[in-house]
């Protein structure tokens, strides 16, 4: 299963992801997470690893990623990245790093003033996904860029099912509705994941979505929050995360 994990910026998707990730993983799935977020430098400490190299590099870099958009749409056609389908195992392990059960691939950040926008990292990603085949035991989790631009970029085409963060806060509930509008456009299952919530803020939010699409809720955990802050491996376990898991199973 490849689950995409979207949402508002600062609602929790890279601390949801991690967590996930871990999770799985402890139950013997292999998992790959794939950060397609150019502008995030947190996950990959939340999952106790250095940045991997950007994926991008494999294909020139983000220039010659861009000469290809640009070269395919005055042709008026969709952009040729890979010629046949990859494997979790055929990704070439200069582009990964991994810790207990875990690989992480970063598709690209943006790295200097005035190098451009992240359109060729989105056409890579949308690319890469589609082609990506899985075993049985492999799962992906793709943590996006905040707001809903990938979907323009057509990122969710090749995943299989989203996960929307939502955290207490007006636009975070109004981004989650577009979200589900767009999943059910393309035909992907979508849940809810509350994040950082109390009794008072739950009741308005449950209020506001769809309470079937609701999968899990997770309090405000001072814990999380103060390895965040200071960039430290989110190496713990949570039961919401794990009846999480336990949903997700039984999509598959």
């Amino acid at each position: 299963m490849k689950i995409l994990i979207c949402g508002k910026g600062g609602s929790g998707k890279s601390t949801v992801s991690a967590l996930l990730a871990r999770s799985m993983a402890g139950r013997g799935r292999k998992v790959l997470v794939i950060d397609t977020d150019e502008s995030n430098f947190g996950l990959h400490r939340q999952l106790g690893m250095e940045l991997p190299p950007d994926f991008m590099n494999r294909f020139g870099g983000k220039q010659a990623m861009t000469e290809r958009l640009r070269e395919a749409f005055r042709r008026g056609e969709a952009v040729n990245v890979f010629d046949q389908k990859w494997e979790v195992d055929s990704i070439p392990d200069d582009y990964i790093h991994t810790k207990d059960g875990v690989k992480l691939l970063a598709i690209g950040k943006i790295h200097d003033f005035g190098e451009g926008c992240a359109c060729p990292m989105g056409a890579l990603s949308r690319e890469f996904l589609k082609n990506l085949e899985l075993k049985d035991d492999e799962v992906v989790i793709v943590d996006t860029d905040a707001g809903i631009e990938h979907f323009g970029r057509g990122v969710e085409d090749g995943c299989d099912l989203i996960i929307v963060v939502v955290d207490p806060s007006y636009e975070s509930l109004k981004l989650s509705l577009k979200i589900e509008e767009l999943a059910v456009s393309i035909k992907r299952p979508v849940y809810f994941i509350l994040n950082k919530i109390d009794d008072e803020s739950r009741g308005i939010m449950l209020e506001s979505l769809n309470q079937e699409r609701v999968a899990g809720e997770i309090p405000s955990n001072r814990e999380i929050f103060k390895a965040s802050l200071e960039g430290r491996e989110l190496d713990m376990r949570l039961d919401e995360i794990e009846s999480l898991v336990d949903k997700l199973s039984m999509e598959t």
